[in-house]
């Protein structure tokens, strides 16, 4: 959706949920398993607020929160408690939601280049099923460790949201911290958007129900637009909560704002106050995280040179990344045959995956492509041995069933002829056969040089080395 932006600035925060990945829920020993096909199957008194329950904190939940604040570069609490936070909802049965408030877990921090407010950590509620007559509650969910994310009000566009919430998906996948599948609810975006002319911020909403990372891109791209136009038509905005309707494209009023008074915050009594840097050796956390996707990029970039699309796709596919970097490790920093290699990897591999050879193929091709092979092949391509098109071939059929290239080649026919005196005999044969091609030539036509390799190709069975043939047709058409 192109914005007309009129002179105004849209000013986004965002604040995002995410399910942490634990055994069991925040509070209560039931399984985390929010998605169980059957409703309220991992369910426990605590779960369902019986009289007389009292929660207990899950320290693995815990340990993610402190591990994400790390990644992010955020200030770890010393002293840190849960709240409660008042609602009264049906997919809430306590009548308040077991949160964070003063002191969160995780405060600053950067991600994408934005700046955060706050991490902190808390139960998610039930699921509500609505039909025409009755609603239903599933409490699967109830109580599965769920962190929250606020960041500071730096965002400005669609593709910042959208560059924002990939970046924060492959850091919590990277610390094994959680899933983030949007579309599966493990991680809901929520936007707070504003527009204004002056540094004064304007009137802010809330966007919600948003189901994937590119709706949260249109649904800001919406508001800010919507509230543009409201503006110049001298229309009244006001603080509220707003749906996003995918399908239409169009967002709708929920209800009013709520601010923190509206919830009644005080301290969980019930829960124990928690000092984490005498419970957690934070220096030992920060040394034993795994490298991060900003400091992937990096390094791609200063040991491979390769290109900024095809480290996005190791960026995103772990496995990806690592048969590529099991595929290098085998040509001693050769820029030449790293470029090489990452170009097959990233378009022939993935087309051929795509083609109709694959479409019942369910395994994992990084894990079941031999790495060593793969390096023997791009050493062939790039010594001559045999042309892409034969790299393909082989490649597709070593997707398949296996084998070494250089036997491959030979069984396929596929192997190039990079005899000078063998080829020139051909070349030779091809220009006496073509005198009006020739003439033309030599007055000037210089595209008719892919017409004599062709030729030539085609007499050797696709089995001619194309630079040597452009070299002896160079040579003897002087």
């Amino acid at each position: 959706m192109t914005i007309d932006m009129k002179g105004y600035t849209a000013t986004i925060g965002l604040e995002i949920h995410a399910h942490l990945k634990t055994k069991t829920k925040m509070f209560s020993p039931s399984l985390n398993n929010p998605f169980h096909a059957e409703p309220n199957q991992n369910i426990s008194p605590i779960d369902l607020a019986h009289p007389g329950t009292l929660p207990t904190i899950n320290q693995q939940a815990v340990e993610h929160m402190v591990r994400i604040g790390l990644a992010v570069g955020g200030t770890i609490a010393n002293f840190t408690e849960f709240d409660r936070k008042h609602y009264f909802y049906p997919d809430i049965p306590k009548g308040y939601q077991i949160s964070q408030y003063k002191y969160p877990i995780v405060s600053g921090g950067t991600l994408a280049g934005f700046a955060l407010t706050r991490i902190h950590l808390e139960e998610d509620t039930a699921t509500s099923k609505h039909h025409e007559h009755h609603s239903d509650i599933d409490f699967n969910r109830a109580g599965a460790p769920l962190m929250e994310l606020v960041t500071e009000p730096v965002l400005h566009t669609p593709d910042d949201v959208m560059n924002f919430a990939r970046e924060l998906q492959l850091v919590l996948r990277y610390l094994g911290a959680g899933d983030a599948n949007i579309e599966k609810g493990e991680m809901r975006i929520e936007l707070n958007i504003s527009v204004s002319k002056t540094d004064t911020l304007g009137t802010k909403t809330e966007t919600k129900n948003i189901g994937s990372i590119s709706a949260a891109g249109r649904a800001a791209a919406y508001e800010i637009q919507r509230q543009i136009t409201a503006l110049e038509n001298r229309e009244t905005l006001v603080q509220e909560t707003r749906g996003w309707n995918d399908e239409a494209g169009t967002n709708f009023s929920q209800r009013s704002k709520e601010d923190a008074k509206d919830y009644r915050y005080f301290p969980e009594p019930d829960l124990p106050k928690l000092y984490l840097h005498e419970i957690f050796d934070l220096d030992a956390m920060q040394a034993d995280l795994p490298e991060l996707p900003v400091e992937k990029r990096a390094r791609y970039v200063s040991e491979y040179g390769i290109k900024s699309e095809d480290i996005e796709s190791y960026i995103g596919n772990p496995d990806m990344a690592n048969f590529f970097e099991s595929v290098v490790a085998e040509f001693a920093g050769d820029t030449n045959l790293i470029k090489t290699a990452s170009n097959y990897i990233t378009s022939d591999i993935i087309g051929i995956l795509k083609s109709d050879a694959f479409k019942n193929f369910d395994g994992n091709i990084w894990t079941t492509l031999d790495s060593s092979m793969f390096a023997t092949l791009m050493n062939m391509v790039n010594k001559g041995d045999i042309g892409s098109r034969g790299a393909k071939d082989i490649l597709a059929r070593m997707m398949t069933d296996g084998g070494d290239p250089e036997t491959l080649a030979d069984e396929m026919g596929l192997k190039q002829d990079n005899d000078p005196e063998a080829l020139k005999a051909i070349v030779q044969k091809i220009i006496d056969d073509n005198p009006d091609q020739v003439a033309e030539f030599k007055a000037g036509k210089d595209t008719l040089m892919k017409f004599f390799v062709g030729m030539a190709m085609k007499e050797t069975k696709g089995a001619g080395n194309p630079q040597i043939l452009t070299e002896l047709f160079e040579e003897l058409l002087k």
